[in-house]
C-alpha cells in the first residue's frame, strides 16, 4: 500500500502517530498483539481458539457490513461482547510484550529526531500506555515522544475524538494544525479528517522514514 496524503495543513505543528503497524513493521508482533486476545477471550468463554478466532472474524464482518465497509477497533468489538474496556487494559498489560519482537531502530529514531525539530511529536494507541511505552522503548524513540495516549487515558478506543483533544492539547494546537498518521483510514485518519487535521496513510514503518521529505 502506497504512502497516502489526505488535507495536510499550510502550518502543521503537531504529528500523531499511530503506533502498532505504523513505528514498526512487524506482522508476527502485530498478528500477537490480537491473537493472544482473542485466545484469552476463548479460554475464558470456555470455547477452542479457532472458534473465538472464527466469532471475531465474523462480529468484523457484520460491523463492516452495517457501517459502509468501516473496520472496529479490536477493543470497540470485544465491548460489543461483553468484554469491558477496562478489561481490555488488564489483558494488553500481560499478554503480549514488545520486547520479545522489537529492537531498535536507528533509521526510525534518525527520522523522528528530525521531525522533532519541526513538531511536537504525540501518540495515540489503542494499547494501554504500558506496552505502548514498552514498545517505544524497545524501538528506542520513547524520549522522543512528547506524550503516549492510550486505551486507558480515556477509556475508550479510537476512534475517539477525546483522544485527538489530548493529543492536540500536548501541543496546544488547533486541529486545523495537526496530522494524523496511521496504517488503518477507518481508525486512524477517518475521524481526524472529519475534525480538520491532515492524514497521512501509511503501509509500515517504510513509509514513516519519508515523512521528513514530504510534510
Amino acid at each position: 500500500m502506497p504512502l497516502r496524503a489526505f488535507n495536510l495543513p499550510e502550518h502543521a505543528t503537531c504529528l500523531i502517530f499511530d503506533i502498532d503497524s505504523t513505528l514498526y513493521t512487524c506482522p508476527e508482533y502485530a498478528h500477537e498483539q490480537i491473537d493472544s486476545q482473542i485466545r484469552h477471550f476463548a479460554d475464558l468463554r470456555g470455547m477452542t481458539h479457532d472458534k473465538a478466532r472464527a466469532l471475531i472474524a465474523d462480529s468484523r464482518r457484520t460491523y463492516a457490513a452495517a457501517h459502509g465497509g468501516k473496520n472496529i477497533s479490536l477493543g470497540n468489538l470485544f465491548t460489543s461482547l461483553g468484554i469491558s474496556i477496562e478489561e481490555s487494559i488488564a489483558w494488553r498489560k500481560t499478554l503480549f510484550d514488545p520486547a520479545d519482537y522489537l529492537t531498535k531502530d536507528d533509521r526510525l529514531i534518525a527520522t523522528l529526531t528530525a521531525l522533532k525539530a519541526r513538531y511536537h511529536l504525540v501518540c495515540v494507541t489503542n494499547n494501554p500506555v504500558l506496552p505502548a511505552e514498552k514498545t517505544l522503548r524497545a524501538l528506542g524513540v520513547a524520549e522522543l515522544i512528547e506524550k503516549t495516549i492510550g486505551l486507558d487515558t480515556c477509556m475508550k478506543s479510537k476512534p475517539a475524538r477525546e483522544m485527538l483533544e489530548q493529543a492536540a492539547g500536548v501541543a496546544r494546537a488547533p486541529f486545523g494544525e495537526c496530522v494524523s498518521i496511521g496504517d488503518r483510514y477507518d481508525i486512524d485518519l477517518a475521524l481526524p479528517l472529519e475534525l480538520g487535521m491532515g492524514g497521512i496513510l501509511v503501509g509500515g514503518v517504510e513509509d514513516v522514514y519519508g515523512l521528513p521529505d514530504i510534510l
